[in-house]
């Protein structure tokens, strides 16, 4: 998809005010969809009707480990679906304006569509990451020793496309923490 700067503008222009009229409309309105945006940050994800109690042992105990026991009503589940669901197509929306502006800064030459995909899918794996780790260290660790096993190597054209890539590391992590505020911010300016 090759676009040109000037498309990117009316584009992006469009883009943002569609998105901040529906929120707009959406907190004028009072809306109970409000509940399930992923905005607010880390306490975003404690949701009604999920209860998690720690069944951690203590340090003394044999096989000391941290553990936690979940109990869910049926409006819980519903409420959590929701908000994973509104919180990964919201990392999407948020990663499209930067998708197109890495295609306008590649119009002479044309934007790589596998790279396109990866800065869309990018921002979910991470989000989805974030959402799975939360609090614990002993899972954030394995994830790093994960991504060690993989060792992505990948050679980008253009040093510029390593922000891009940054970007939606940041999107993603953004989502994951609650805070799409921040992302949207980001991908505005």
């Amino acid at each position: 998809m090759n676009i040109s700067p000037r498309q990117l503008l009316v584009r992006l222009v469009a883009y943002y005010f569609v998105a901040l009229g529906a929120v707009s409309i959406l907190l004028i309105v009072d809306s109970p969809a409000l509940n399930f945006l992923p905005f607010g940050g880390h306490d975003a994800l404690e949701i009604p009707g999920i209860v998690v109690t720690d069944t951690s042992l203590s340090l003394e105990q044999e096989g000391a480990g941290r553990s936690a026991k979940v109990e869910a009503t049926p409006e819980g589940i519903q409420s959590i679906i929701l908000f994973l669901t509104t919180t990964l197509i919201t990392t999407i929306l948020v990663m499209l304006p930067i998708t197109w502006t890495y295609s306008a800064t590649r119009y002479e030459v044309g934007p790589s569509k596998v790279f396109v995909r990866t800065l869309l899918l990018m921002p979910i794996c991470a989000t989805t990451v974030v959402l799975l780790i939360q609090d614990s260290l002993a899972l954030a660790f394995g994830l790093a020793a994960l991504v060690a096993a993989v060792r992505f190597r990948v050679a980008l054209p253009e040093t510029i496309d390593g922000v891009y890539i940054f970007a939606a590391i940041c999107v993603g992590l953004a989502g994951g923490i609650g805070y799409m505020g921040v992302a949207l911010v980001m991908a505005m300016i």
